[in-house]
């Protein structure tokens, strides 16, 4: 039964209402197409465990799946490396199930709290992305419900339209409710890390570049407030999965070398201030991490959960950003565009804009998926506090350097691009329309995002505005409500 409920994304910046249900408590299948044919005007999302920074996984006035009770490891295949999972399990799970077997995930993003469905949405990248490509690069089948073909089953080979509008699709082509997924052999559960403390962004650049070929993985940590001579100061790390003859002796049997089993999440308080993170907060807290990592470390070992997901380790995180919220900003510029980069990194300091631990990152060649994000080059996230007041101004003229440098923003991120970019952005958006209208021709599938995106429903439909603001679920909640997100500093 579905009941209302106010959801956010994880930036907390645009709740809507939505009638929520959970196909886990019947017949998971049979409860998703009882959905999918009963869904009024605003339509249907399906959410994983609301790891979208903005708004992909609400949908004011209308229904949303919750997916997380579908969390089941249906079938592992050790010798082929692959497993059949459903949707709503999350890379927690299956890392603390897998990695004991010797088997890792191809890619993870920054968080281990995200559902295989919802990678399969966003087509989420990782440090390897250069190595390894996205997500979906590694799905070998998606089984879904759709709106006009019901259940249908996809792979690269038998659906290449299907399947790549899907992936990266942000969940409007149907419902993704099992995958099958390749994996990784390793042999230990730790990562050999070769780091570097870098001086300036001109260091850190050439060193990320010059290392794409040697490493699996790379990542560097930057300062955005350091100025001068300083500008772009960063830590980088390269990984490899460590072998067993990496580790002391006494770690090497297989039962020792494959544990995984991350330290519970530290609760964050449960109330903020608002301008807790800010320009000072911030400088102190980038200065002592910049200084706290040696000039240059090589072999060292860490476990795999430090290396990936140093975030997980405080659970709610998202709520140091004080009531009002936060946004991720994450873009990708090509090749050749460095200056541009720069120039982006300048403003930021020249703003002040209090970024905590911006992350840099190098992306390989882009897959076949019209709407998946990652192009060859240079991709910076940024966390931002809504409560900053020049921010809307800042990113809209990000925004203007981006588009016109060749690159474009990450949806699963966004809360407030200005929707006449998004075609720009994504010059293959009107093929992913033509497919998508296909599945789903009478747009069953909505969110929050394409509402306020009208781009992603096309010029021939109707753009929906922000009706959960007047819907009677958002009145009983006594929320002022609604899909338009929120630009920049805006609320």
């Amino acid at each position: 039964m579905a009941e209302p409920r106010a959801l956010t994304g994880w930036g907390r910046t645009a709740p809507s209402v939505a009638r929520v249900t959970d196909p886990a408590k019947a017949d998971p299948v049979e409860a998703i197409e009882e959905v999918l044919a009963s869904a009024g005007e605003r339509g249907v999302v399906a959410r994983g465990l609301g790891r979208s920074y903005g708004d992909a996984a609400q949908n004011g006035g209308g229904d949303v799946i919750d997916m997380t009770g579908l969390d089941r490891i249906v079938d592992v295949d050790l010798a082929r490396a692959e497993a059949v999972v459903e949707a709503g399990v999350s890379l927690d799970r299956l890392m603390r199930t897998l990695v004991p077997l010797g088997l890792w995930p191809m890619v993870t993003p920054g968080t281990r709290y995200v559902t295989v469905g919802g990678a399969i949405g966003s087509d989420v990248h990782g440090k390897n992305h250069h190595r390894d490509g996205t997500f979906g690069a590694h799905v070998r089948a998606i089984e879904m419900v759709t709106p006009a073909r019901g259940r249908v089953t996809l792979t690269p080979e038998s659906h290449p339209d299907e399947f790549w509008a899907t992936t990266g699709g942000m969940g409007l082509t149907g419902v993704v409710h099992r995958a099958t997924i390749e994996l990784l052999p390793i042999e230990t559960s730790a990562i050999r890390v070769d780091s570097w403390r870098t001086t300036d962004l001109d260091q850190t650049m050439t060193l990320m570049a010059d290392n794409d070929h040697r490493y699996r993985y790379s990542v560097a940590w930057i300062d955005c407030l350091a100025r001068g001579a300083s500008l772009g100061r960063s830590v980088v790390e390269f990984g490899e999965h460590a072998t067993r003859d990496d580790l002391p002796a006494a770690k090497r049997p297989a039962g020792r070398a494959l544990r995984f089993s991350p330290r519970d999440s530290l609760p964050a308080p449960p109330w903020a201030p608002s301008g807790l993170l800010n320009r000072w907060t911030v400088a102190a807290f980038n200065e002592l991490w910049y200084r706290k990592s040696r000039r240059h470390t090589e072999g060292h070992v860490v476990p795999a959960s430090s290396f990936f997901h140093p975030l997980d380790l405080v659970d709610g995180w998202n709520r140091i950003y004080g009531a009002r919220g936060f946004l991720q900003y994450q873009f990708v510029l090509p090749d050749g565009a460095e200056t541009v980069l720069r120039s982006i990194i300048e403003d930021l300091v020249e703003e002040r804009a209090a970024s905590f631990l911006a992350v840099l990152k190098r992306f390989g060649p882009s897959n076949h998926a019209p709407l998946s994000f990652p192009s060859a080059g240079w991709t910076l996230a940024l966390d931002l506090p809504v409560a900053y007041g020049p921010l809307a101004g800042l990113l809209d003229r990000t925004d203007d350097r981006v588009v016109e440098a060749g690159g474009r923003v990450y949806l699963a991120k966004d809360s407030r691009v200005r929707p006449e970019l998004l075609e720009t952005m994504y010059p293959a958006l009107a093929r992913w329309r033509e497919v998508r209208d296909r599945m789903d021709p009478r747009h069953v599938m909505s969110s929050d995002l394409m509402r306020r995106l009208p781009a992603l429903a096309g010029p021939t439909h109707r753009a929906v505005g922000s009706g959960a603001r007047a819907h009677p679920l958002a009145r009983e909640e006594g929320l002022v409500t609604g899909g338009a997100g929120t630009r920049g500093g805006d609320r």
